[in-house]
């Protein structure tokens, strides 16, 4: 493996570790179990695995952004997580921190790539 695809697979993980929980939260307006969230953040794009997510889930739960609810009429018992009051309110605020560091980002690498501060090329 080139120096340069192991610099970027690191950083790609670190880039991933920090869109996760957005990742989550956007998924959760919705009742879900964990199985099925990873699944559905797969799908997406956004891969996470049971052992990462799980534990962002309990995290979180526990700062009050989530809540669960157990369902036990399948053969397996199921744990639902959705976002709380708090945690529909924590990511709006947290979805709008998100397109600003977009803007930001995306402004500032297209002057680096020639545009204009005006944001004309």
């Amino acid at each position: 493996m080139s120096e340069a695809k192991e610099h970027l697979d690191k950083l790609t993980q670190e880039l991933r570790r920090g869109t996760i929980t957005i990742g989550v939260l956007s998924q959760l307006s919705k009742p879900q179990y964990g199985y099925s969230l990873v699944t559905k953040l797969n799908e997406e794009g956004i891969h996470v695995e049971p052992g990462t997510l799980y534990p962002l889930l309990r995290r979180l739960e526990k700062q009050g952004l989530l809540e669960s609810t157990w369902d036990t009429n399948e053969a397996r018992p199921r744990k639902y997580y959705m976002l709380s009051k708090m945690g529909a309110e924590v990511f709006e605020l947290l979805w709008k921190e998100w397109q600003k560091m977009v803007d930001s980002l995306n402004h500032l690498i297209d002057l680096d790539k020639g545009g204009d501060k005006n944001g004309d090329d």
